[in-house]
């Protein structure tokens, strides 16, 4: 070829150079071309799309905007939409609500009956988050009379489906609304789910279940409808001081409420008659482990849990009407003799 390698190689060089400045000069070109395209091009309109108005209302809310997204989001739920996209705008509804407090103050109750709509989705994912919304606005004053009738509805939903997202937020709004006396007839009829949640591997719906039980155990109509209601044969584990301290001090307080009921005067007065394998036999019977439980529980670590044992020990001591004196946390050794 009459060239020496040197000459060879320095030619080389020089097309590398060139090829390598033509390369680069085409992929500032291309880029210059993509950042143009860029600015030319506008993103498609998507604000009637109920997912976009949906990521929309999640993103105004971090900056506090209130630009009317929760009135949107309800309006798009009057509209068809899937089981995921009904979930997200209600899982935004909820955010709004518990954010946007002037926006969700200005709701009518024609968006409370339309939430009591989508209790009835067959979807339990959407049930789940409507009960989460109801919970959300039942916080407003204005609507609490119109969520208190769903209140069956609600019922019905925890006592014949075993989900346990759905009985947390069931027994969440139940927990935030006053139950009318209309309601009794059909929390007789559900106290056996109640209990079964109660003893469940579920901690929050087990506090929860709890939490509703207490306040139903005040109820002089409902008593005994609860003492009678069946457990399981170990229900006094849930006294064991292995438990969180949360499920442990609400089951005392249910415990002290029951025991506060059944020597209430007028409950006294009649002679009730209770199943061998009854709340009450487990908690009261001849044969109930509950002073050893509570003993062990006077010394728990969590102070709250430790006095809610006590007032819980003076209740089984002395009858409600006996009570003349604050109450101190020694036993009497009839009570726990009679116990042993």
């Amino acid at each position: 070829m009459g060239k020496s390698i040197p000459q060879y190689l320095g030619q080389l060089d020089i097309r590398k150079s060139v090829v390598s400045l033509a390369t680069g000069a085409g992929a500032i070109y291309l880029l210059y071309k993509a950042i143009k395209a860029g600015i030319k091009c506008k993103p498609p309109l998507c604000t009637n799309s109920p997912i976009c108005i949906a990521r929309l209302a999640v993103e105004r809310e971090r900056h506090g905007r209130d630009s009317g997204e929760l009135r949107r989001l309800l309006n798009s739920l009057e509209c068809k939409q899937d089981e995921y996209a009904k979930s997200m705008i209600l899982h935004s509804i909820t955010r709004c609500v518990y954010l946007l407090e002037a926006e969700a103050s200005a709701c009518t109750t024609d968006d409370i009956v339309l939430l009591g709509y989508m209790l009835d989705d067959k979807d339990n994912s959407v049930k789940t988050q409507a009960l989460n919304t109801l919970k959300a606005f039942s916080g407003i004053r204005k609507f609490r009379l119109k969520i208190q009738e769903h209140s069956i509805k609600v019922l019905e939903l925890i006592s014949t489906i075993w989900d346990t997202e759905l009985h947390i937020a069931g027994l969440r709004l139940l927990n935030n609304l006053p139950l009318p006396d209309y309601v009794h007839p059909q929390l007789r009829r559900v106290m056996p789910a109640l209990m079964e949640i109660l003893q469940s591997d579920y901690i929050l719906a087990q506090v929860q279940a709890v939490r509703l039980l207490s306040y139903l155990a005040q109820k002089n109509d409902l008593l005994y409808d609860i003492l009678n209601c069946q457990v399981h044969s170990n229900f006094l584990n849930l006294f064991q001081p292995t438990q969180p301290g949360s499920l442990l001090y609400e089951v005392l307080v249910f415990a002290e409420r029951l025991s506060e009921g059944r020597n209430a005067p007028h409950y006294r007065t009649v002679k009730w008659h209770y199943n061998e394998q009854s709340l009450y036999e487990s908690l009261f019977g001849e044969e109930s482990r509950l002073a050893d439980r509570l003993l062990a529980l006077v010394i728990h670590p969590e102070e709250d849990v430790q006095i809610q044992a006590c007032k819980v020990i003076v209740s089984l001591q002395y009858p409600q009407d006996l009570r003349s004196r604050p109450s101190s946390c020694q036993p009497s050794r009839s009570y726990f003799k009679n116990t042993e």
